[in-house]
């Protein structure tokens, strides 16, 4: 939990309770439940939202921010293998001479 150790904790709720002292203690640990409870009810009722709206078929794999890393992009880009060259075009042949006509001249 948010990477806090049991010695840790223990330390907390020490400070706590000097701070806050003993008679409002109980008062602060019922709001504090209460807030609890109302952010998991939140969570859920988004959690359902989203289900009821996008559906069970997403590919959440293709709406990963990850994959928009200028590294990866990079790297995927060097990695690929280097395309075909086009062929070479053929040479066109070469033009006609155009007719002499001896009466225009």
């Amino acid at each position: 939990m948010f990477g806090i150790n049991g010695g840790e904790f223990l330390l907390l709720l020490l400070v706590a309770t000097i701070v806050i002292g003993p008679e409002r203690l109980p008062e602060y640990s019922r709001q504090l439940r209460e807030w609890v409870i109302k952010g998991r009810e939140i969570v859920r009722q988004g959690k359902e939202t989203i289900r009821a709206e996008v559906g069970q078929d997403v590919d959440w794999s293709q709406l990963d921010p990850r994959q928009y890393d200028p590294r990866r992009i990079v790297r995927d880009a060097l990695n690929e293998p280097a395309p075909a060259p086009a062929p070479a075009p053929t040479a066109a042949p070469a033009p006609e001479r155009a007719p002499f006509d001896t009466d225009a001249t």
